[in-house]
């Protein structure tokens, strides 16, 4: 049996399991992971409130555009004159056009549509209509671009396409402490990595939040990170994530252990000795090092299909040393992230099955129980929630 119109379109039984108390739950139902319902489902609620979509040193100058995401919640970034970045929904006031293709880049003193030519001020404002001029009862001012919430939070950038959902402030309860002592906002991303995941962005989210896979998959990691080390956060916003300590003898997360950078300036001796792992929900994670800083960046764009962006910051005078290397962070994150897609996509492969059903949960799965619930709260609270109505 379905729940009522409006919830996502998953089995009543099946989310009340997942909703269980953590030792008596379920995973999701599978429909969660294969169905393309459900997939639109979520891009209608949970991707129409705050999500990540990129990071402010993505759109260098003024005039500088990128377009993320498609459909509903197609978005235009543009830094204007003051150098303050908006958000604009990615449609033309005229015809509808997209303003800029999907992950393409640009940069002009105007927002321009390829279709008709139509123009719009870096603050929205429209610009030029061509041969609107002597309509008569035509008003520019009628005719600007929907300007969508933005916040730009630590250098990371965050849109709510719908208006609707709760203040930012709220979205991030509780992640000031914990974040800013790495002052993300001053780092520089020196290298980025893109793949292509034919897996459910839920599957990537819910690896991501445990390590009882790491001793099976991820024998470097688990040499310089105990996988029972560490614990989960009780976070008040809607992130949620964990700390996992580092050896004595290492110094970062790196295939000998060593850093080729420095130590992120002001961290605590606790900071200087772990990793905190966030999941900035639904589709930012947040790797802090410490000495560099990791992010990946989920795409949805299938029910069977996500694209995942990586990307690695520093402190600013170790990535302007001319001999600096990255690879040490680079490579031993692309080695596990290749671990973890492979994992990742075999279970969708296992989901695909008409005979799976939803499993338990292990005890070191914790972190995946507050992953599943959040999501699982919002098919049946129909998506965008208040703090309130999350408890």
């Amino acid at each position: 049996m379905f729940k009522q119109q409006g919830s996502a379109p998953v089995p009543a039984d099946g989310l009340a399991a997942a909703l269980a108390p953590f030792g008596q739950s379920r995973m999701l139902p599978r429909e969660a992971y294969v169905d393309p319902a459900v997939f639109a489902w979520e891009q209608d609620h949970i991707f129409s409130g705050w999500s990540c979509v990129g990071h402010a040193a993505d759109l260098v100058g003024v005039g500088a555009q990128k377009a993320v995401g498609t459909g509903a919640n197609a978005t235009l970034l543009v830094r204007g004159e003051n150098d303050v970045i908006r958000a604009f929904a990615n449609t033309c006031r005229h015809r509808g056009h997209e303003l800029l293709a999907c992950n393409t880049v640009t940069k002009g003193r105007s927002i321009v549509c390829p279709y008709h030519s139509w123009s719009y001020r870096l603050d929205g404002r429209l610009r030029n209509a061509p041969s609107f001029g002597d309509v008569e009862g035509f008003q520019p001012e009628e005719f600007g671009l929907a300007e969508l919430r933005l916040v730009n939070w630590h250098g990371w950038l965050f849109v709510d396409p719908s208006g609707q959902d709760v203040e930012f402030a709220e979205h991030v309860e509780g992640l000031e402490e914990i974040v800013g002592p790495y002052r993300p906002e001053e780092l520089t991303v020196v290298a980025r990595h893109s793949y292509e995941l034919a897996t459910n962005w839920k599957v990537i989210a819910e690896n991501y939040q445990e390590c009882y896979h790491c001793s099976a998959i991820h024998p470097e990691l688990s040499r310089i990170s105990p996988p029972t080390s560490g614990e989960n956060l009780d976070l008040k916003g809607s992130w949620m994530g964990g700390w996992m300590s580092i050896v004595e003898g290492a110094e970062t997360m790196s295939l000998t252990g060593k850093s080729g950078g420095v130590a992120i300036a002001g961290l605590s001796e606790r900071e200087l000795r772990s990793v905190m792992y966030l999941v900035g929900y639904p589709n930012l994670l947040v790797s802090l090092h410490p000495d560099y800083v990791m992010t990946h960046l989920m795409t949805p764009l299938a029910a069977d299909r996500t694209h995942v962006e990586c990307a690695w910051a520093f402190p600013k005078d170790v990535a302007a040393q001319p001999d600096f290397d990255p690879s040490y962070a680079v490579d031993f994150w692309d080695l596990t992230n290749r671990q973890d897609w492979a994992a990742c996509e075999s279970v969708q492969r296992g989901l695909s099955s008409p005979h799976a059903r939803p499993g338990p949960l292990a005890p070191d799965e914790d972190g995946v129980y507050q992953f599943v619930t959040r999501v699982a709260r919002a098919y049946r609270d129909f998506g965008v929630l208040s703090t309130a109505q999350r408890d």
